[in-house]
């Protein structure tokens, strides 16, 4: 009666995963993401609101963040942070359900609830502080400051392994932007010098990003303007730059931080690796020659019917999640105004750190998912024992519920560049050129500002290259 009832709680929740057939998240949400990719906002925007049902799912986290971005591409700023406010207290208040964590063993990980990778938590107040920052709302950027920092100390204390990413330089270089554009040079100062120092000690050796040109010289700058005469020599010599390559921009002039998201993030897929089996004692360990793992499992606690289970397992398959690329259309790109031109500087490679993130948690993935399908084969061989129709019906049922999860934020950029230009006060230009190889795109854009201001513009190319998923056509965005 047992194995019933184990049975039957089985078949219900394989139903709800067959429901859902064998599509990746980026599969299931096809209509959406083509719309996105082509630059139909609208249309993508229309096919995300009318599936009101997510916000309540458990990707409910996904169904805020994508909101968010979409509608801060189109310039609703305020809509947008409404949704992402959203998406950051569910990251506050997220409980694990220790049902569904319990389900997954018994099924597989897309029965929980998605919490967000640390870099998506990252990154949904960088689009808030951002949309802020364009509504003209300094000091509500800087409560976006301060919950960044409490973000990236939770990364730090989280994780303390050299190689594991856990500090972002990305997110205080627009802290000190923000602190700046408050006047508030000693805490810019700060920012900056954080910045820098991640990008030497971590960013280097992690994702191959030096310290980008504009932020030494805005470091250099924030040195001065503090009065910080030793720090102001040592990095200006450190750097080796020259007398007024750092100066602040005339008092008659304003300035444009120009942002540049650049493709699209990586997408998740399935990946499966075929385990051998071997009984040695009290332990079970399951391995893979081939990728050189090697995974001990204890039969301490466990029933001898159990331990009978485990010992007739020979050859499984367990399914784990892996990132795509999708690889980068545009390659570089520059500012020209006056007749100058400057080029945008790679600030965070959203793609990278999404690989690395997965990376550092592999372990975990790994143990979590032999657990799962080792439990399963033992309530599999259980069932067998009574009842071999209904064993092998539960066989099938395992193999066909052994799915990864494959969902992510897929809407985020592959890669932030970004620099700034001084520009006159009142009516000014600038252009943007993309390039792919020999070839070039030209964007136009056109100001009104005001003497000693700093504007904060973003624009969005939607263009990749899909390995797998062919290449979609899209558009380019100023938001």
């Amino acid at each position: 009666m047992h194995h019933r009832c184990i049975f039957t709680k089985l078949v219900a929740l394989g139903t709800i995963i067959l429901a859902s057939g064998c599509a990746t998240y980026y599969q299931a949400n096809q209509s959406f993401n083509q719309d996105f990719e082509r630059g139909n906002l609208e249309s993508a925007l229309a096919t995300l609101q009318a599936n009101t049902k997510e916000a309540k799912s458990k990707r409910e986290f996904l169904y805020y963040v994508n909101n968010g971005l979409v509608l801060s591409m189109m310039s609703r700023y305020k809509e947008s942070n409404a949704y992402l406010e959203k998406a950051f207290l569910f990251g506050e208040d997220y409980r694990m359900n220790y049902l569904n964590e319990a389900a997954s063993y018994l099924t597989n990980p897309n029965v929980t609830t998605y919490r967000g990778e640390d870099h998506e938590h990252l990154m949904l107040l960088y689009y808030k502080a951002i949309n802020y920052l364009k509504l003209g709302d300094t000091q509500a950027a800087l409560v976006e400051c301060r919950r960044l920092n409490i973000r990236l100390q939770q990364l730090s204390d989280r994780y303390k392994n050299e190689n594991k990413f856990q500090r972002d330089a990305f997110i205080h270089t627009l802290m000190g932007l923000i602190y700046e554009t408050d006047k508030d040079y000693n805490n810019a100062f700060i920012a900056y010098r954080n910045a820098a120092t991640i990008y030497e000690e971590d960013y280097s050796r992690l994702f191959n990003i030096s310290v980008p040109e504009q932020l030494k010289k805005d470091l250099v700058r924030m040195a001065w303007l503090n009065g910080f005469t030793s720090e102001y020599e040592f990095y200006k010599s450190k750097w080796n730059m020259p007398e007024g390559d750092f100066e602040m921009p005339p008092a008659n002039q304003a300035e444009v931080i120009f942002f540049w998201h650049n493709g699209l993030a990586p997408v998740k897929a399935e990946w499966g690796i075929n385990f051998l089996v071997d009984r040695r004692d009290n332990w079970v360990y399951f391995y893979n020659r081939e990728l050189g793992i090697n995974f001990p499992f204890s039969l301490e606690g466990y029933d001898q019917k159990e331990k009978d289970g485990l010992a007739r397992l020979e050859v499984f398959r367990v399914a784990f999640p892996r990132y795509m690329e999708r690889p980068l259309y545009f390659q570089e790109a520059s500012i020209i105004t006056n007749g100058a031109e400057q080029p945008l500087a790679l600030l965070e490679d959203v793609n990278k750190i999404a690989f690395k993130s997965l990376q550092q948690r592999m372990h975990l993935e790994l143990s979590k998912a032999l657990i799962r399908v080792a439990l399963k084969k033992v309530t599999e061989y259980q069932v067998k024992q009574e009842d071999k129709t209904l064993g092998s019906v539960l066989g099938v049922i395992n193999a066909i519920t052994e799915k990864a999860d494959t969902r992510n934020w897929q809407t985020l950029p592959h890669s932030i560049y970004y620099t700034r230009v001084a520009v006159p006060a009142g009516q000014s230009k600038l252009t943007l050129t993309l390039k792919d190889g020999n070839r070039s795109t030209t964007h136009d854009f056109s100001y009104t500002l005001n003497k000693g201001q700093i504007l904060f513009h973003t624009f969005t190319s939607l263009e990749s290259r899909y390995p797998n998923y062919g290449f979609f056509d899209s558009d380019s965005y100023r938001d």
